[in-house]
């Protein structure tokens, strides 16, 4: 009796165990399959670019942080070096930053982003690269 007892104690547990380990993997990406790389600028700022497929497209996120309000930065997206977004954004409070989210095609193959600012004052630059 106490061998079925710990045969059943033993496939109860491993069926339990099987849905904790498949969902731990999913919580841990941050909610889906985005690529996220971070790092500084050529003064003080930060930045940082996120990429992830949807429903066939990409979606591309670049973020410039400078800890400071009112500043204007240009801004360019290339997809596989090609230009596929560009325009100018300013810095917001509170913590003096901005950012900017595009859609893109996801070409055959490895699609490479790279967002590049740069500050129309200090001259300052950012650049992030994302393959996908």
């Amino acid at each position: 009796m106490n061998r079925h007892r710990t045969l059943a104690i033993a496939v109860l547990v491993g069926t339990l165990a099987v849905p904790v380990s498949v969902a731990a993997p999913a919580s841990a990406s941050g909610g889906g399959n985005a690529t996220i790389k971070r790092g500084t600028c050529s003064g003080s700022a930060h930045w940082k670019l996120k990429g992830k497929p949807d429903n066939g497209r990409l979606e591309i996120e670049g973020e410039i942080d400078s800890n400071h309000n009112g500043q204007t930065w240009s801004w360019t997206m290339r997809h596989n070096g090609s230009v596929s977004a560009r325009g100018t954004a300013t810095t917001k409070g509170p913590s003096g930053s901005f950012s900017v989210t595009r859609r893109m095609v996801d070409l055959a193959g490895k699609d490479t982003i790279v967002f590049r600012a740069k500050n129309a004052g200090s001259g300052e630059v950012c650049r992030g690269v994302v393959s996908l």
